[in-house]
């Protein structure tokens, strides 16, 4: 049978020349009878981009014909990038001029107007637009007496989208409104769309993360069909599902998660063997036992992708009854789980392990705080209230350290970035904002965790089935040289890299510049060096953790290739994987790796602006005060100050009256002309908040 993948390996091929279809049906022996489907494969490869049909109606891959295929990435500015689906060409550079009519998100092909190298990116222009991905766009809808028109609230959408009078449909001035494209941009003219929801006044509260969830199009509501499924779901554990399992309904197993969280999909148990070795259980919710391939809520699980947690209110992957439900590890219940046991020696090795199926009972729904303070704090109420325990939680830091020191002697990289905790009132105000705390509790979970995500890969990496890895590729070489120029600035080096670096190289430097006022920047512009982490169904490792096997199998409660991997080892575990079988998985994992990578990246930005709004509205009601703050980004127009909440606004360089300052690019600098000061990162400054714009989630400062 005739395939995509055998097709395009004949046109990569160094002799191909683009052929017409006929000539192409000759090369692969189709018969007068099949020519109908063949026909319809070339067109479906074509409209995903895969080949391409030239002028004289010939067929190639794009890369053979100086073309690329890839999404569009705009900016602010008009101009933009295209991120090809093809790893091995760079991002292309795209003039504004050069758009041609295409959108932030669209999938496009380009012509390559200019090779990259020697520093300078690829250029190109925008030939064709494959797939559009703003369908529907949320903005601010302003009137005039004959038409109005829609201000996008994502500022990488460089069009306002004109709206004919009989298309209002009870919009107002300075609503917030969801506005469907009628008619697509052309070279110097405006979408044409029509209003199809109206979401509120932009200052009504509430408006704001309602926007927000339109904008990434996040479904907030199960379709029927999803929670007729889940309905019908019992709420307990059948006695006939416990006896086919492993029962470790008496062991001591416990759930340690944060104060607030009702999906607890993830618990762990500890054991002293008698030659000195630890015996360490994760055991995970069995969702896949109540969520079957091809059904309506596997269905909907892989359109969401994960999981959204918003600053007030999570959008689940999974309905209620089942994330909060049967499938949550809550205390002193019967649960299924999949449990895996590992043997670790003194030195971190995993020595043995073993995956089962199981059914445990926790014994308590413990938080990173309470089990914090009995080991950082030694509180006695609760060393009384959870005595029969304390033993187990001392055990487990004393694992946790062996596995961190472990982890760092291979080179993983621990970016400790501070993350906001954002508390909201009742009306959805914030009233405070303050850094999440990363405490003894939450390094254990952390470690144990990320060993069991090794093992679990591990295991199935060497028995060669599909599978969906957690993959973080080695950087860009020119990246790290760049970067490598930058903490020149500050006295560091980085030593032999040549043509490629290791995690243990970043990592030495992470630890030398700890403590120092520099530390948040160099962090931050190290982490911009590396790439961004993925699924994938190839193994190829996971460079931020040092770690040559790793993948999420923790949370399947709230990431979809959790869910997935799950069923492969379960039918894995009960042998019912045959070749038929591994030849459907293959697309499966391909497919729910793909899916899964985008909607995270998409849930990400949504969380980030969702607190970037919140932080913004919590400074607008402090407009006058003065705060400390360290330098974090120095730019053209101004320099960017973070405060010790995490909250970050901007000086511009138009406030400094005192001297003409001088941007140093190359050292991320300002230098006053005639007072020679500076202002460079990771210095401690004083700034007053003089403006907020909450829209453009912008927040001012002077300098006091």
């Amino acid at each position: 049978m005739i395939t995509k993948e055998k097709i395009i390996e004949f046109m990569r091929e160094k002799a191909y020349n683009p052929m017409l279809d006929i000539e192409l049906a000759k090369v692969f022996d189709i018969q007068p009878i099949e020519m109908g489907i063949f026909l319809s494969l070339l067109d479906d490869m074509e409209k995903e981009g895969l080949i391409i049909k030239t002028k004289k109606k010939r067929y190639a891959v794009p890369e053979r014909i100086n073309l690329a295929v890839g999404r569009l990435q705009c900016t602010q500015k008009g101009f933009g990038f295209v991120i090809p689906d093809n790893m091995d060409i760079d991002d292309i550079f795209i003039p504004a001029s050069d758009i041609n009519g295409a959108m932030h998100n669209d999938r496009v092909i380009c012509r390559l107007i200019r090779r990259g190298g020697n520093g300078k990116r690829p250029e190109g222009e925008i030939i064709r637009i494959l797939e559009r991905a703003n369908k529907k766009i949320v903005g601010t809808f302003e009137s005039s007496r004959n038409f109005g028109f829609v201000v996008p609230d994502d500022k990488r959408i460089n069009f306002d989208i004109y709206v004919p009078k009989n298309e209002f449909n009870g919009a107002e001035d300075n609503y917030k409104v969801v506005v469907q494209i009628t008619r697509w941009p052309e070279p110097r003219r405006n979408p044409e769309g029509k209003v199809i929801e109206v979401l509120g006044h932009k200052d009504d509260v509430g408006t704001d993360i309602v926007s927000i969830i339109r904008k990434y199009n996040l479904p907030e509501e199960f379709p029927k069909k999803v929670l007729k499924e889940a309905e019908s779901i019992p709420d307990t554990v059948s006695e006939e599902e416990i006896a086919k399992r492993r029962d470790l309904r008496g062991m001591n197993i416990v759930t340690i998660d944060g104060a607030d969280a009702k999906d607890l999909d993830d618990a762990v148990s500890i054991e002293k063997l008698d030659n000195g070795n630890y015996r360490l259980g994760v055991h995970i919710a069995d969702v896949t036992h109540y969520v079957k391939e091809g059904s309506h809520l596997d269905k909907e699980a892989l359109k969401r992708g994960t999981s959204v947690y918003l600053v007030d209110r999570v959008i689940p992957m999974l309905p209620k009854k089942l994330s909060n439900g049967i499938c949550s590890l809550n205390p002193k219940v019967d649960r299924l789980t999949l449990s895996v046991f590992m043997e670790i020696d003194k030195k971190g090795n995993v020595v043995d392990h073993e995956i089962c199926e199981s059914v445990i009972k926790t014994k308590e729904r413990m938080t990173y705080t309470d089990v914090s303070d009995i080991l950082e704090k030694n509180d006695s109420k609760l060393i009384k209230k959870y005595d029969y325990l304390v033993e187990d939680f001392k055990l487990m830091q004393e694992l946790a350290m062996i596995l961190k020191k472990k982890k760092e002697m291979r080179g993983s990289i621990d970016f400790d970035f501070p993350e906001a905790k954002i508390i909201l009132d009742e009306n959805g105000k914030p009233i405070e904002i303050k850094k999440a705390e990363r405490r003894i509790a939450n390094r254990i979970i952390e470690e144990f965790m990320i060993v069991c995500n090794e093992t679990v890969a591990e295991h199935m990496y060497w028995l060669k089935l599909p599978f969906v890895y957690r993959v973080h590729e080695e950087p860009d070489m020119e990246k790290i040289e760049n970067f490598n120029k930058f903490i020149h600035n500050f006295g560091y080096h980085l030593k032999g890299i040549s043509t490629e670096i290791h995690p243990k190289t970043l990592q030495e430097l992470f630890n030398k510049v700890k403590g120092t006022k520099e530390e948040h920047i160099i962090s931050t512009i190290m982490l911009r060096s590396l790439k961004q982490a993925r699924y994938s169904p190839e193994n190829l490792g996971h460079f931020g953790l040092a770690s040559n096997y790793y993948c999420h199998f923790t949370s399947p409660i709230r990431r979809y290739p959790d869910l997935q991997i799950h069923r492969i080892i379960k039918e894995m575990l009960k042998n019912k994987l045959n070749q038929n079988r591994i030849a459907r998985l293959k697309n499966i994992v391909a497919n729910a790796a793909d899916r899964s990578s985008e909607r995270e990246r998409l849930a990400v930005e949504a969380e980030r602006e969702t607190d970037d709004l919140k932080k913004a509205e919590y400074m607008s009601y402090r407009i006058g005060e003065e705060y400390y703050g360290i330098i974090s980004g120095v730019v053209s127009f101004g320099i960017f100050v973070e405060l010790e909440n995490t909250v970050e606004g901007l000086v511009r360089i138009s406030s400094l009256v005192d001297d003409y300052y001088i941007f140093d690019e190359e050292n991320y600098l300002f230098r006053g002309e005639r007072t020679n000061k500076v202002f460079r990162i990771g210095d401690e400054v004083k700034v007053k908040v003089v403006n907020v714009n909450i829209d453009q989630r912008e927040i001012d400062f002077i300098f006091v």
